[in-house]
């Protein structure tokens, strides 16, 4: 069955109808299953099938029929043939932490090295973490502990992206927010001028907190249920995350599940594969996101969050996803490459 799209008049093939239509606009989309007030729903492509009438559909859906029509296309393997054509291709690398950088406090070995090879080729670099922990001056300090020298403002975190969430949708200076997880969460609130302390409460914000505890989630939920227009921010879904280097904790996932649970609620997911924080990495290095590598070990945060922006996608194997993870026939989520570490990179296309 041949599948194509009509757009005033002019007809479309699915991978031409995502270049042309949505990968412009898919930057702008908070989350990708949901048009945000920036995508133009206005705009519409007929879908044109043998069987079928036509019925019109968003860009959002047309995207999503291409990402069904690409999800299982097989990633290929980083190697000497293919690594110039996508090194070339590429302005800036965007890097996930925990299990790509770092293990817990100990650096993966062979990364400073490549980050200063990259920076010395004129490579963008930037850190694009879902662990909302820290905030990103405290990543900052942890990056230059380690020996590797990153500005604050290289680093886009999942609890930066939370406290610009309820700046850029003007939430009410004289409300309170809850807060379920760490201080780097309520650091960034701070720095953007709103409290976590008092009341009235007029949005939670759900992240991974190592003292999560009953009632925390009871009082999280009573604001959630009983406060008119009370907000319900999670700063992601990881499942698990690296607090060590020699094995996975539950990840924040698990603490907005419990909510999410409590509340009948789904949140708003601030972090990866959301492309929330997308919008705030184009005002500052106003890159094309096709010339942007997303480099992450998780499938379904680091590399769907690069699909869903139009970059270039690299999973490594050195966090969370294994290969026989990655070429599991129940996979839907293919990056372009993949290799065991970031430091491949350096190896391959040497000093």
């Amino acid at each position: 069955m041949s599948t194509s799209f009509a757009l005033m008049g002019l007809r479309l093939d699915p991978l031409q109808c995502f270049t042309s239509i949505i990968q412009p606009l898919i930057a702008n989309c908070q989350n990708p299953t949901i048009p945000s007030k920036n995508l133009d729903t206005k705009v519409a492509c007929k879908l044109q099938a043998s069987h079928t009438k036509a019925a019109t559909i968003t860009p959002v859906r047309c995207y999503k029929l291409y990402r069904m029509n690409t999800a299982k296309r097989a990633a290929q393997l980083l190697s000497t043939q293919n690594i110039r054509s996508l090194f070339d291709s590429v302005e800036a690398f965007l890097f996930d932490c925990d299990g790509v950088i770092w293990k817990g406090d100990k650096l993966i070995d062979g990364v400073s090295e490549t980050l200063d090879w990259l920076r010395s080729k004129g490579k963008k670099l930037v850190f694009v973490t879902n662990n909302s922990l820290k905030s990103r001056i405290q990543y900052a300090k942890k990056f230059h502990s380690l020996g590797i020298s990153v500005a604050e403002d290289e680093i886009f975190s999942s609890s930066f992206a939370a406290a610009m969430y309820l700046k850029v949708n003007n939430f009410p200076q004289e409300k309170k927010v809850y807060v379920i997880g760490g201080e780097g969460i309520l650091e960034e609130l701070q720095l953007a001028g709103f409290k976590g302390l008092g009341g009235p409460v007029g949005a939670v914000v759900v992240g991974i907190d190592p003292r999560i505890n009953y009632y925390k989630l009871q009082y999280g939920t009573l604001c959630i249920r009983e406060n008119p227009g009370c907000l319900f921010i999670a700063t992601n879904r990881d499942a698990v995350g690296h607090m060590t280097d020699l094995q996975e904790w539950p990840g924040a996932g698990s603490m907005v599940a419990a909510m999410c649970g409590s509340t009948e609620r789904e949140p708003i997911v601030v972090g990866k594969p959301s492309t929330f924080m997308m919008d705030f990495l184009l005002q500052k290095f106003h890159i094309n996101t096709s010339k942007m590598c997303m480099v992450g070990d998780r499938l379904d945060t680091d590399i769907l969050f690069g699909q869903n922006a139009g970059c270039k996608t690299l999973l490594v194997l050195s966090g969370v996803t294994t290969q026989t993870t990655l070429e599991d026939p129940s996979n839907n989520v293919q990056p372009d490459y993949y290799t065991s570490q970031m430091s491949d990179l350096l190896r391959l296309l040497g000093p």
